[in-house]
């Protein structure tokens, strides 16, 4: 119960990060038609998640549920890129090249055809 109520209360850290920042980007950019407040949110989540796993790297007794609140709640809340990038990184450092570039390119191609989808079939809803 400890660790979900962990992840919850990061999840709830991050998701509200994610919403200010990336809306202060983007107001501060409000020429560009680029996402850079989005693209900004997930670099950050990916730099972070990196430090942060890098930091762990060698400190085996750290707390599981502290892993959680940071890396699946606040992270994950914050960007779920984030923990798209690290397992990549964490295929290729295992040797898994191949399927490490088959996650991203399923990544890629079959979550944004799901929002495609996901929006055809959302226009179709009375």
């Amino acid at each position: 119960m400890l660790n979900i109520l962990a992840v919850g209360l990061g999840g709830c850290v991050g998701s509200i990060a994610r919403y200010l920042l990336s809306q202060l980007i983007q107001q501060k950019l409000s020429l560009a038609h680029f996402p850079f407040g989005t693209f900004c949110v997930n670099f950050l989540g990916c730099l972070l998640m990196g430090i942060f796993a890098g930091f762990l790297s060698d400190k085996p007794d750290f707390s599981g549920t502290a892993k959680l609140f940071f890396a699946t709640g606040i992270l994950g809340g914050f960007t779920t890129f984030s923990a798209f990038g690290n397992d990549t990184i964490n295929l290729f450092r295992d040797g898994n090249i191949t399927i490490g570039f088959v996650n991203v390119v399923a990544h890629m191609v079959v979550c944004i055809g799901a929002v495609a989808v996901g929006r055809y079939l959302g226009a179709m809803l009375p």
